[in-house]
């Protein structure tokens, strides 16, 4: 059979964004304004041009739906399933990443009627096969959190150890033992000193920056 005999298949990005906000973990999801699921909550995404990367996709489907632009994007996996999408044969490559929603701002455009982030434990019907790829999106998420130092990104240049623990125990719902949690990260050596927290009534926690030369594999947890 040559080239032209077999079938084609649509591509489709799917972009996962999460964020701490509220004191949650939260993600950015997209009303659709158009049919398949009109109406419904889905992550933001659309199809492949013909002339343009993956990546380059995620990126402008995500700024057209939401206004969201200049953020880090990961390949996160490829989902395949047979009877995904309604419309037909669509493979649909995922991205995640992690921001500082402080600098964010939402703007539904395009085909979508509203941008919006909700909390993890806490979320509406998705369309497509959407809640699968949340689901495997924040098993990847707290694999990060395990072995890199991405949690260090949503903290400010200084930062506590009280600060770095309070966003484990958001990704994970869940506490961390305050004795614990400080000794494993002390002993890794990936800390440096930085003085005294000033302007508080109590007793000044110390502060902490991350060294500039660490390794992408860190055993955090």
């Amino acid at each position: 059979m040559s080239f032209e005999d077999y079938p084609k298949p649509a591509v489709t990005v799917d972009i996962v964004i999460f964020t701490i906000k509220d004191n949650d973990l939260k993600v950015l999801l997209v009303k659709r304004g158009i049919e398949p699921f009109k109406g419904m909550w889905a992550i933001p995404g659309g199809f492949v041009r013909i002339n343009e990367s993956l990546e380059d996709a995620a990126r402008r489907e995500l700024r057209e739906e939401t206004g969201v632009k200049d953020v880090y994007l990961e390949q996160l996996y490829t989902f395949g399933d047979l009877g995904r999408d309604p419309r037909g044969r669509v493979i649909t490559v995922a991205y995640f990443a992690l921001v500082n929603s402080e600098n964010l701002k939402l703007k539904a455009t395009t085909d979508v009627k509203e941008a919006k982030w909700f909390s993890v434990r806490k979320l509406p019907p998705l369309a497509f096969d959407h809640e699968k790829i949340l689901k495997y999106a924040l098993k990847r998420l707290r694999w990060k959190f395990e072995y890199t130092t991405v949690a260090f990104s949503l903290l400010p240049k200084k930062f506590t150890l009280s600060e770095l623990q309070r966003i484990y125990e958001i990704v994970f719902n869940k506490k961390f033992d305050k004795r614990n949690f400080r000794k494993k990260i002390l002993s890794l050596n990936i800390l440096k000193k930085e003085g005294k927290k000033r302007n508080v009534s109590h007793r000044p926690p110390q502060l902490y920056s991350l060294k500039k030369k660490i390794g992408e594999i860190v055993e955090i947890l």
